[in-house]
């Protein structure tokens, strides 16, 4: 068993069979029965675990807010240090609340409380630091920069995963994997959401792009109720057979999840004993990654659009100067559909504030569009504020030779781990290819030498106008070539700048453009709706025509729709004032809102965009719903009453159906979270609503779920009950007694269609 690191199994089903109520903090065990923790922690020691997990996963600030918080994590800590095992890992997981831009909880709120969280935990003793069953990847950033910057202990972090491969919010496993390793995670990986067995294929994916050890802790298969109660279907040796072929993907760290116990630990020991581990060859890519995307520089070729750079763009300098970020989010948002794949952000003006601003937009930007970043900046504050709060791994433009731009910006791409452009400059201006490919070598040195892995390095051979030398384009290519051939980088090139001052610029640069693709370039930096370079491209950018993009034209009907489609909230009130003076509102709200919904809806379910994007396009909707009903009174009883059940403290997901319901004209009963199965019924009764919809996200909380599901039959309710969550399954729907399984808000909207608007 040599090589590989067992970890223990779950905490909370194990509470529950020595007695822990449902919706009940396990972590408040702690403090009030210490014996039983230290019992549980004991018998996976004994089971041959070599890692034990302290009873510490929900204890943060945001969630017990009026809990000693301190004392529950350190006296977590101690207990399983008690216990007898090698070593202690501190639980650290998510808020249980959105982060900006898709919901409203702070970057800095949620550092602060991870702070608190580790700094309490390293104090007490703790060995490991594991961020676990993370959707949300700039949250599971944001925990992991803080164990970081406050602590020394190793820090492992594991995403959850739900059927579809993605997360809740959308990110991949391969985003996720390479985002993470590249901020120092010691160990990347998943957990929970699934059984082994559906683990394998995310596993493998994990295992192909990570440079560091890779953490599994899968779940004892899918939760199930039956007479009322959760149960799991994985034996302990259906788990350590599927395990097994999880090892032999190259896994070296193993554990357990929900419903596994030391049985479990016991068997996965056996199978490892008789194991080696698989020894991975450490992945070399080029990559930039937004939260939801991967882009690997080097296989074909790569655009990076230029359109939000202020020099020569005077609507776009005017906008940065008057804080119009929706004009800022259309560019974005029209690169992104002619066909770029990593868009340039420069918002470098002598008149603004280049740090706030710099993460303002990014942050707007990563709300909107789906494509990573290139961060283009030479301030030092400004790159480290905003890849600091970008989810995902960005490319910093750029840095060149001269120390003091070494000096600042290579500690920031090392830290945030960013892709780095260098480029061919330094105290002399390249001339020739020669000279160019010298300083190119130089900066491989130089920045491998400070700690950039050369996989990290891009390689700006600098354009130079024609005007004043005609040589300078060949030049350009065959320095591309050379370093492309010759140091095995990636290469980038700014391809307008070479017909600066020249006539008839979009063919110069086409024609150079051409030039250089042949050469080797990975990633030019263009206009991506400029038609000319199509046929360049060979066919990569599929559709030039702007014509039939949606336009932001607040008089027509069509930028209404194009405003909710890409998630544009600003100018929707004008937009729909002004069509108040020739339409009705339920026009509007037909013609407009609802076919809009209904498309944004399309995609999400194809998976061609995710859930930030679905609930942008619900709060466009939000805002001209307000101007609908401005002057109406919102009266009448509700056509869907929502809670999350008693017990459960999460209502992320409850938070987004309530939204895209409002959307789509429906009124909202929202009784919060930690509902009484009493007040659901008095709602009812109170209202007569047709349907009812009810979350949990934890598996103690299902037989609330069913509480409150029998509570409202027994009261005579007639209402159609639909059920959600993480955890629901349509078999767990069906043994809680639910009518529906809302699998997704996009989905509970289409029950609420079938319920409510029947023929």
């Amino acid at each position: 068993m040599k090589g590989f690191t067992i970890f223990d199994g779950a905490m909370g089903t194990m509470l529950q069979a020595r007695g822990l109520k449902a919706g009940a903090f396990p972590e408040t065990y702690n403090l009030t029965h210490p014996d039983v923790v230290r019992d549980i922690h004991r018998a996976y020691v004994e089971a041959g675990a070599e890692v034990v997990t302290a009873n510490t996963f929900g204890a943060n600030p945001f969630k017990m807010k009026n809990t000693d918080v301190e004392s529950v994590i350190k006296a977590g800590v101690r207990l399983a240090k008690e216990s007898g095992a090698k070593k202690v890992a501190l639980d650290v997981s998510a808020h249980g609340a959105l982060l900006e831009p898709n919901g409203t909880l702070s970057f800095d709120e949620a550092y602060e409380n991870y702070k608190k969280i580790v700094t309490w935990g390293a104090e007490a003793g703790a060995d490991i630091i594991l961020i676990e069953t993370m959707s949300d990847l700039l949250e599971a950033k944001c925990a992991l920069l803080a164990a970081k910057e406050n602590t020394s202990l190793p820090v492992y972090v594991t995403m959850t995963y739900m059927e579809d491969g993605r997360t809740f919010l959308g990110t991949d496993p391969v985003t996720a994997t390479i985002t993470l390793s590249s901020l120092g995670a010691d160990a990347v990986g998943v957990n929970c959401s699934l059984g082994a067995a559906d683990m394998l294929p995310l596993v493998e994916k994990i295992c192909a792009y990570a440079p560091c050890p890779v953490i599994v802790q899968p779940n004892a298969g899918l939760p199930k109720v039956k007479d009322g109660k959760t149960y799991y279907e994985d034996t302990p040796e259906i788990f350590s057979a599927a395990m097994e072929k999880i090892a032999e993907a190259g896994v070296t760290i193993l554990g357990g999840c929900c419903g596994t116990t030391p049985e479990h630990i016991t068997a996965l020991k056996k199978m490892l004993e008789k194991k080696e581990p698989v020894l991975r060859e450490t992945p070399s890519y080029t990559a930039a990654t937004s939260a939801t995307k991967t882009v690997f520089l080097g296989e074909g070729v790569k655009v990076i659009g230029e359109r939000l750079n202020p020099t020569g763009k005077k609507k776009l300098k005017a906008a940065l100067l008057e804080g119009d970020i929706d004009y800022i989010l259309k560019e974005a948002i029209d690169q992104e559909r002619a066909g770029a794949d990593i868009l340039d952000v420069n918002v470098g003006l002598p008149e603004l504030d280049e740090a706030k601003t710099l993460v303002r937009v990014t942050k707007e930007l990563q709300g909107t569009v789906s494509l990573p970043l290139q961060l283009d900046s030479s301030s030092k504050e400004a790159l480290e504020r905003a890849c600091r709060i970008y989810a995902g791994k960005p490319i910093i433009n750029s840095v060149n030779l001269k120390k003091e731009s070494l000096d600042a910006i290579v500690p920031i791409a090392k830290k945030y781990g960013a892709t780095l452009v260098g480029l061919c400059l330094g105290d002399t201006m390249p001339k020739t290819h020669e000279e160019r490919y010298a300083f190119a070598e130089k900066l491989v040195a130089e920045l491998t030498a400070r700690g950039i892995k050369k996989s990290d390095i891009i390689i700006d051979c600098l354009v130079l106008t024609i005007a004043t030398d005609e040589t300078q384009a060949e030049e350009t290519a065959l320095a591309v070539e050379k370093v492309t051939k010759e140091l095995d980088v990636r290469t980038v090139l700014g391809v307008s700048n070479v017909s600066f001052g020249m006539p008839d610029r979009l063919k110069i640069n086409a024609a150079f453009l051409g030039q250089c693709i042949r050469a080797g370039l990975s990633a030019p930096i263009l206009n991506p709706l400029v038609t000319e370079y199509a046929e360049v491209l060979q066919g990569k950018l599929i559709s030039l025509d702007t014509s039939a993009y949606f336009t932001f034209d607040k008089e027509g009907a069509e930028g209404i729709r194009g405003m909710i489609f890409c998630g544009v909230v600003g100018g929707i009130e004008d937009a729909v004032r002004e069509a108040l003076k020739t339409r009705e509102p339920l026009d509007i709200i037909n013609e407009d809102f609802i076919p809009a919904l209904d498309e944004i809806g399309v995609k999400f379910e194809k998976g061609e965009v995710f859930l930030p994007r679905l609930i942008a396009a619900a709060e466009v909707v939000k805002r001209g719903m307000d101007v609908l009903r401005t002057g109406e009174e919102t009266t009448g009883e509700p056509d869907v009453i929502l809670a999350t059940v008693k017990g459960d403290i999460h209502d992320i997901g409850k938070n987004i159906v309530k939204m895209l319901l409002q959307s789509y004209g429906y009124k909202v009963l929202d009784l919060g979270k930690d509902v009484d199965e009493n007040d659901v019924v008095d709602a009812w009764l109170r209202t007569k609503a047709p349907m009812i919809g009810l979350s949990a996200l934890m598996t103690t909380t299902v037989p609330s779920m069913k509480r409150t599901i029998d509570a409202l039959r027994a009261a005579g309710s007639t209402a159609q009950i639909a059920v959600g969550g993480a955890v629901l399954t349509p078999e767990y729907a069906k043994e809680v007694g639910a009518d529906f399984y809302g699998k997704d808000a996009r989905e509970t909207v289409k029950i609420a269609e079938k319920v409510i608007r029947k023929p």
